[in-house]
């Protein structure tokens, strides 16, 4: 089935061997060549995450976090790395509220960074080359420089106040005080030194050697909370994904602290409604999914950070059929909590042997807390701001406890074997944006590329947000590519709705579809520096 209704700008990507989608071209580029040398999705992968560090530093880094979700061709077997940093040692509810509160960014706002954990346990679980062999185009486009693209020139203005703190996040991202120019060269001298010495030295020296002490050194400078006691305490998580059976489908997702089980519990809660006969784009379809998501997001805020959540539970029958029983007609006020903005990058690869990887990772805001350690050249993240300091919350900020994650890198099989992995960034509309692509292509029989480019919808509830301090409105934001009558149909059922132009809501999809004979499709959002490459 071919969906004929989306017209794609952009072509669609196919190739028989390989595919890389990501969030900057230089990063796919650097995918692609570790497949066409022999590389594993995991080689990429690391190749990939690494350079996105350089050429998006406003999204993630080696400053921040990372969740890994690998499916092995060779063993059927599928496995999740989190490389997620714990609260330093320092970090206090009392101490936070004696601050007046978590600040958004600054050196208060950092902790522990958790990436490189994860990205070495997936390495050494599956990767074919040497850790060092990878590291090549991170190091490339660190020391000699890559091109400032309009999406990066934007995030510095609109970022200015965060990076303009920071002397050496200045120097780098504001030159002569004013943002990057487009086609601007940016080099970081400091972090090509360090991607050297963490390419000859092995990922532990990032966390218990030489550059631990370094990296302890700048946060001390700094003012920072992250000790080397923190650094050293550092582990990847290994977990098997969580999954639902959906409508011939297995829909996989990154388990604790992820909170990607919210997507699944939207999929379920709309299962049995007929959705193909409601039409895509429909007022009705959008109704339904919105009010999905608004209860999804009720148990996400009360069930995650926790350290069992009980998943059986979230996405049982019982639980799917009572949500889906209360949806009614008209747009129901679900505040999550009674009473910012943050970035991300998604990437996902699969091999020629049919290995996959989908993958997300964060400085959690932009440009993370805006400080830039000054001997290491890693910009650190403001990854605090997701804690809770309200006693007996989920998520209330412990001392070494990991805090939850709206990250979350979905998989998509079916007959055993990889079917679609996709992703985004974006926060708390991450899951909600990539619900709408999976309807999009599982019922509706988009191909990624439409799918990506389709009109998208975000849903926002009050007390949502979990980036400090949890605000949120009661309001559906909404492309008008829907159309009038869509966007009409959703007043009526007493929604609020926001209307924004063409390719400008939320998020920045990835996707690769595995077809039956091989073929690998491969789609890229316009929204922001989005590149597919196959071969």
């Amino acid at each position: 089935m071919a969906y004929e209704g989306i017209r794609a700008h952009r072509p669609l990507i196919m190739g028989r061997r390989g595919a890389v989608a990501t969030n900057h071209p230089v990063a796919t580029q650097a995918g692609l060549d570790v497949l066409r040398a022999g590389g594993t999705a995991a080689d990429a992968a690391v190749a990939i995450s690494l350079t996105l560090g350089v050429v998006e530093p406003h999204m993630s880094g080696l400053g921040g976090d990372g969740f890994y979700h690998h499916w092995s061709a060779k063993t059927g077997r599928a496995e999740t790395f989190a490389g997620t940093g714990q609260a330093p040692a320092a970090a206090t509810v009392a101490r936070y509220r004696a601050e007046g509160g978590i600040p958004i960014d600054g050196p208060l706002s950092i902790q522990t960074p958790g990436k490189v954990a994860g990205l070495a346990a997936l390495h050494a679980a599956h990767g074919a080359k040497a850790w060092a062999a990878v590291f090549g185009p991170a190091v490339e486009a660190a020391r000699d420089g890559f091109a400032a693209t309009h999406a990066l020139r934007h995030f510095c203005g609109e970022n200015r106040r965060r990076i303009g703190a920071d002397k050496t996040s200045a120097a780098i991202f504001l030159p002569g005080g004013a943002p990057l120019t487009v086609g601007a060269l940016v080099t970081q001298p400091a972090l090509a030194a360090t991607l050297e010495r963490l390419a000859a030295e092995g990922p532990e020296t990032f966390y218990r050697g030489a550059l631990a002490r370094d990296i302890a050194a700048d946060m001390a400078g700094i003012g920072a909370l992250v000790a080397e006691a923190d650094l050293a305490a550092v582990q990847p998580l290994f977990a098997p994904p969580i999954g639902i059976a959906w409508r011939g489908f297995e829909v996989r997702q990154t388990p604790q602290p992820s909170m990607g089980f919210a997507m699944l519990q939207m999929l379920r809660i709309v299962e049995q409604a007929d959705l193909e006969g409601m039409g895509w784009g429909s007022a009705a379809l959008l109704h339904l999914m919105i009010e999905a998501k608004k209860r999804a997001f009720l148990d996400r805020e009360t069930e995650a950070g926790r350290d069992q959540p009980d998943f059986a539970s979230l996405l049982s029958d019982a639980r799917a059929a009572a949500h889906a029983k209360a949806i009614g007609d008209r747009a129901a006020h679900l505040p999550v909590r009674e009473m910012a903005e943050t970035d991300t990058t998604y990437f996902c690869v699969v091999d020629a042997e049919g290995n996959t990887v989908s993958a997300i990772q964060s400085i959690n805001g932009a440009f993370g807390s805006g400080v830039t350690g000054p001997r290491t050249g890693i910009l650190l993240n403001n990854r605090m701001t997701y804690w809770h300091l309200d006693g007996g919350h989920a998520n209330e900020l412990a001392p070494g406890r990991r805090v939850r994650h709206t990250m979350n890198a979905p998989m998509v099989m079916k007959d055993g074997k990889p079917w679609m992995a996709f992703g985004t960034p974006g926060a708390d509309n991450q899951v909600q944006v990539n619900f709408q692509v999976l309807v999009s292509c599982a019922v509706f029989g988009f191909d990624p590329q439409q799918a990506l480019e389709a009109p998208r919808w975000t849903s926002s509830q009050p007390g949502q947000e979990s980036n400090y301090p949890h605000g949120g409105g009661d309001v559906v934001t909404i492309e008008r590519g829907f159309g009038e009558e869509a966007i009409a149909g959703l007043r009526q059922r007493g929604h609020e709705v926001k209307v924004v132009g063409d390719l400008e809501g939320a998020c920045s999809v990835e996707a690769i579809r595995v077809l039956d004979n091989g073929v690998r499709m491969a789609g890229s959002d316009p929204r922001r520096d989005g590149w597919a490459a196959a071969y």
